[in-house]
């Protein structure tokens, strides 16, 4: 007969399950993806970049000359030129010799020969060659996740591969955790993971099957954490590998459980939206940056508009939103639908601690990069 799933009498506190978690775990080895697949991928070590342009383009259609030559050309004096000058297009090389491009109103071309109207100076129309990409340039600097604007420079400087570093998450549904399981694994692929969802049904046997470490880097669980009848993650867990921890002072998310398959580390979340998310946030995330090779994640440093109480010895999830120069409050531990999706921030209050007096100044995760 089956064990139930029971809390232990006192919960594990956070900064201690975490740093089981973190301990030993290295940064996944980089693999190279085609700059189409790469978005929000962490960067590895990159290539240094090619200059680009390579050679002077015009940025405008017009007539390519040398500004030299146009010195004193008026409409009053116009300027006649021994030969018919080059037009060039938009994003065309410049010819040899020549160094701006002319407006076309700015040569009549009606006579035997073509006649300046406008003087003109060197540069003028030209993008010259390495203003865009400077040489030596790296696409985004190792640590930092890949956004549109880098893989512009990846492709302008004809990058056909780029080294990143992109964690396998499998994502193991339990027991109608389906809304959770989607924000967890929408959450997840913005983080630059790469995303296996699968479900097991509410049974011990069915979700030790699920939980496969082959070909992954990173097992989550959704769902099963609790005490009830049909709750068998943790049991589960224990069964296929070793749990380090269960039952985590963290409001909210205080059944979620920590441990490893083989090297895997492994992390149930509980069901509930708000659980999930926090436990993700203040667990999942974490392990997650430090598999993807994340440089630490930014944070916005304002004073708060208000004081936020916390009991001593749980670690508390705050959302929070800017007013203009100070965090407002939006939820602490009983976090809303509502407040989850209105959040510009996340502020975990230390189990050590009483919370925070107002206008004390907190570093704050952003939640909108």
């Amino acid at each position: 007969m089956v064990t139930a799933q029971r809390l232990p009498a006192s919960l594990t506190p956070l900064d201690a399950a975490l740093a089981a978690m973190l301990r030993e775990l290295a940064p996944v080895e980089p693999i190279e993806l085609p700059p189409g697949e790469a978005l929000r991928c962490i960067a590895a070590e990159m290539p240094a970049l090619r200059t680009y342009p390579p050679h002077d383009v015009a940025i405008c259609d017009g007539w390519a000359m040398r500004a030299h030559d146009l010195v004193g050309a008026s409409s009053y004096a116009p300027l006649p030129l021994a030969e018919r000058p080059v037009w060039v297009a938009a994003g065309a090389a410049m010819p040899d010799g020549t160094d701006c491009v002319v407006d076309a109103d700015a040569v009549d071309m009606s006579g035997p020969l073509a006649q300046v109207l406008a003087e003109a100076v060197p540069g003028q129309g030209v993008r010259r060659a390495g203003s865009d990409i400077a040489i030596g340039r790296v696409v985004m600097p190792a640590g930092e996740p890949l956004l549109p604007r880098d893989l512009l420079l990846a492709r302008a400087a004809g990058l056909e591969l780029l080294h990143v570093r992109r964690p396998r998450l499998r994502i193991v549904n339990i027991c109608n955790g389906g809304l959770s399981a989607q924000l967890i694994a929408d959450t997840a692929q913005l983080a630059g993971a790469e995303i296996v969802c699968i479900e097991a049904a509410p049974d011990m046997a069915a979700i030790a099957g699920a939980l496969d470490a082959d070909g992954c880097d990173l097992i989550v669980t959704i769902g099963g954490t609790g005490v009830g009848h049909t709750d068998a993650t943790v049991n589960a867990l224990a069964s296929r590998g070793t749990l380090i921890a269960y039952g985590i002072a963290l409001q909210p998310g205080r059944t979620a459980a920590v441990g490893r398959i083989d090297a895997t580390p492994v992390i149930a979340l509980p069901g509930a939206p708000d659980q999930a998310f926090a436990a993700w946030w203040a667990i999942a995330r974490p392990v997650l940056d430090r598999l993807s090779g994340r440089r630490p994640r930014k944070t916005l440093a304002l004073p708060l508009e208000r004081k936020i109480a916390s009991g001593v010895g749980i670690a508390e999830v705050v959302l929070l939103t800017r007013q203009q120069s100070s965090w407002s409050v939006l939820a602490i531990a009983d976090l809303s639908l509502d407040a989850i999706a209105r959040a510009e921030g996340l502020l975990i209050v230390p189990g050590g601690t009483e919370g925070f007096a107002a206008g004390t100044v907190v570093d704050v995760y952003m939640l909108r990069e």
